[in-house]
């Protein structure tokens, strides 16, 4: 990774001690406190984010709410798509910037800010502009007779109003974007919160906006905060009308009851607990192939992913042979300085985070399963090793609890029967994936999860074009596709007398 002394964030400043500002009402502000953001893989400071309260939000969403009642946002749809189209450009402008300062303060690998961490996002932005050149904003639905006289009735798509957008930490831009372009496309206005965790590369989005686009004042607001409440009135607000949520199911639940009370919209996209199946019809090389598949898999991004496949589910009679297999495959993972172009896996987030991910690990031990590989804290940095738990109880707290660390638990079973009730057995139905010989096989049994995505042999279903969410606990809503955008979009119907 270059020096911290060169390495230059958006706008040219040093990633040692970068500071971002608040995007209130078309102002680039900062607040007196502070949040410090802390590189995981050194334990350094990255920098210092404005630390917004309660009185700078509530100016943000009256920004919001102004400029979606009295500017012509919500309705200008060419002037949308230009402004969409200055944001993408600006987005691949600074990407490079914006890599290194997502390789700094998220813990990303430089080879996934290639991916998802960073240019498949970025691209989100392309796919509504583009998307919003063609979709239907109006559909005639046909004239019909009532009581002798002639009635013409059509429907018309409108933006749902002032958005508070609440992110995780784990893929700021994914989440930021996947949020922030469908809505702008819809016409909503915007304020969206980034998580206290990763503030600095949130806020630069922000930044971009204000110095690159013709977005009005007050359309786009983007706030960081460790403050709780803030969370609260962007989700109470009365003049907020659409929440859309991405992180944990226990405060997903809060937020959808904190929105009860003025019945607003409400979207999210929470834990996941997915289940990748491996059939027994599976020739040997196309066992090393799925080993090696889950394996990189946990990986990614140190586990930190909630449509990873955290459980993998292999055939009795082939467990051992599969836990070899996992385990000699998770051993090969590099894991250290994100920045180097040869490391596969970064740190978790926060030594809270690991610490959390160790008891979890600990406690499955001690519960009966067995430690195969891993299971050890790194430092310094807050690096986990690559874990593999074998045997264990698919009615446990590892085979139940979102984990998001590097660790994987292997379950066995008996058949297919088995294996579609197993994974079933999860208040989450997030994600999952099957492999297996017979593709007709593998889709049936895929058919039978109870999941909003589904991987069959290592397909890749996560683009812009394609709607994710989940089942169950696993959140409401989609993000991306059309379905997407579509969450952001009222519609009303017109009738109208036709004279004859």
């Amino acid at each position: 990774m270059a020096s911290q002394d060169t390495v230059q964030a958006v706008g040219g400043e040093s990633l040692t001690g970068v500071r971002k500002h608040l995007l209130i009402d078309g102002n680039l502000i900062t607040t007196e406190r502070t949040i410090t953001s802390i590189d995981p893989a050194t334990e350094g400071v990255v920098g210092y984010a404005p630390d917004a309260g309660v009185e700078e939000t509530e100016v943000a969403i009256a920004a919001a709410r102004r400029a979606f009642d009295t500017t012509d946002w919500s309705t200008n749809v060419e002037f949308r798509i230009h402004c969409l189209d200055q944001l993408h450009k600006a987005l691949l402008d600074n990407i490079e910037e914006l890599r290194e300062l997502t390789i700094t303060e998220v813990g990303a690998t430089r080879m996934l800010t290639h991916a998802n961490q960073l240019a498949a996002p970025i691209e989100i932005v392309r796919y509504y502009a583009d998307l919003l050149r063609t979709y239907p904003l109006r559909e005639e639905m046909g004239e019909i007779e009532v009581r002798g006289q002639q009635h013409r009735r059509w429907v018309e798509k409108e933006a749902a109003g002032v958005v508070a957008a609440i992110t995780a930490y784990n893929y700021p831009n994914q989440l930021a974007l996947a949020k922030l372009a469908p809505a702008l496309a819809a016409g909503c206005t915007v304020v969206l919160k980034g998580s206290p965790d990763t503030p600095l590369i949130t806020l630069a989005l922000g930044e971009l906006i204000a110095r690159y686009t013709d977005i009005p004042a007050g359309v786009v607001n983007v706030l960081s905060s460790s403050d709780v409440a803030v969370g609260e009135t962007m989700t109470t607000h009365p003049d907020v009308d659409v929440v859309t949520f991405t992180g944990s199911t226990v405060v997903g639940k809060k937020i959808m009851a904190a929105a009860s009370g003025t019945l607003k919209r409400v979207f999210l996209e929470l834990g996941g607990k997915s289940a990748l199946i491996v059939l027994d019809d599976l020739e040997e090389s196309d066992v090393a192939m799925a080993a090696m598949f889950a394996a990189f898999s946990i990986c990614s991004h140190a586990g930190q992913g909630c449509a990873l496949t955290t459980r993998i589910l292999v055939p009795r009679t082939q467990h051992d042979h599969f836990a070899e297999l996992v385990s000699a495959n998770l051993q090969r993972i590099t894991y250290g300085d994100p920045g180097d172009q040869g490391t596969y896996m970064g740190p978790l987030i926060t030594e809270r985070q690991r610490e959390k991910v160790d008891g979890l690990v600990q406690r499955a031990v001690a519960a009966g399963a067995t430690l195969v590989t891993g299971g050890e804290k790194v430092s310094p940095g807050f690096f986990y090793t690559p874990t593999l738990l074998a045997g264990v109880d698919p009615d446990s707290e590892i085979a139940q609890e979102e984990v998001f660390g590097p660790v994987l638990a292997m379950i066995p079973y008996d058949d297919d029967d088995h294996a579609v009730r197993i994974a079933n057995n999860s208040a989450f139905g997030l994600s999952g994936g099957v492999m297996g010989k017979d593709e007709e096989r593998a889709i049936a049994v895929g058919r039978r999860i109870r999941t909003g995505t589904f991987s069959i042999n290592g397909g890749n279903y996560f683009t812009p074009d394609v709607p994710f969410g989940g089942f169950k606990q696993s959140g409401i809503g989609r993000e991306m596709g059309t379905a997407g955008f579509e969450e952001f979009l009222e519609t009303k119907t017109f009738a109208a007398t036709v004279k004859s």
